[in-house]
């Protein structure tokens, strides 16, 4: 069972989200979330496994500094955002970043998916990520040796903006590790630049949207 802390500064927002959380099996409410105004002590005090952040322009920096050593996976909402936020919110630590008019079920898989540690992205924010040539590519594209777990993980983080000294010290690896794998990623992927990496690894289902 994933433990959700919900946090919404609009009573209105956070009944509806806790309603969609409480209305699938896999998860559960873990305490209340924003009443009291201190997310921070309401995450130490309920221990979640996800904290699903509905953030409005005053809560974006607060989304950007809960992301501490230990601390729960954050999935988080926005309305409108520029791509110097949208980075700066997945260069942070922010595992899921969703727009607010997501269905209950791309947040009920994004939830799931910053649990197990997958990068979640709305494809509306994607484009704020990624140019719209490496997104439209139409030549014809087949995977051929599968990635490995560890590849894996390296591609997450090069789809969140992460570079190569960030993805060492997130995964506990040498710089010069991280180097070869982005360099497989790109071989298995046929790509010659990152952001295309990311791009067909989007579109090949090896990073969860």
């Amino acid at each position: 069972m994933i433990r959700v802390l919900v946090a919404a500064k609009s009573p209105v927002t956070r009944a509806g989200l806790e309603a969609l959380v409480r209305a699938d099996g896999r998860f559960e409410i873990a305490g209340d979330g924003y009443r009291n105004g201190d997310l921070a002590r309401a995450m130490r005090t309920h221990v979640p496994d996800v904290v699903l952040l509905d953030a409005d322009d005053t809560m974006l920096p607060l989304a950007s500094d809960l992301h501490q050593p230990g601390a729960p996976a954050l999935v988080v909402l926005v309305g409108e955002i520029g791509r110097s936020d949208t980075r700066r919110l997945l260069q942070s630590g922010v595992h899921a970043l969703l727009t607010r008019d997501s269905g209950a079920r791309e947040i009920s898989a994004a939830i799931e998916a910053a649990a197990a540690g997958v990068a979640a992205v709305s494809p509306e924010i994607l484009d704020l990520l990624l140019p719209s040539s490496e997104l439209s590519e139409s030549e014809d594209f087949s995977l051929g040796e599968p990635l490995t777990s560890r590849e894996s993980e390296v591609l997450a983080l090069l789809a969140v903006g992460a570079g190569n000294k960030e993805i060492a010290s997130r995964l506990k690896i040498s710089e010069h590790t991280v180097k070869f794998h982005v360099s497989s990623i790109l071989s298995k992927l046929g790509a010659e630049t990152r952001t295309q990496a990311v791009s067909r690894g989007y579109k090949e289902g090896l990073i969860v949207i």
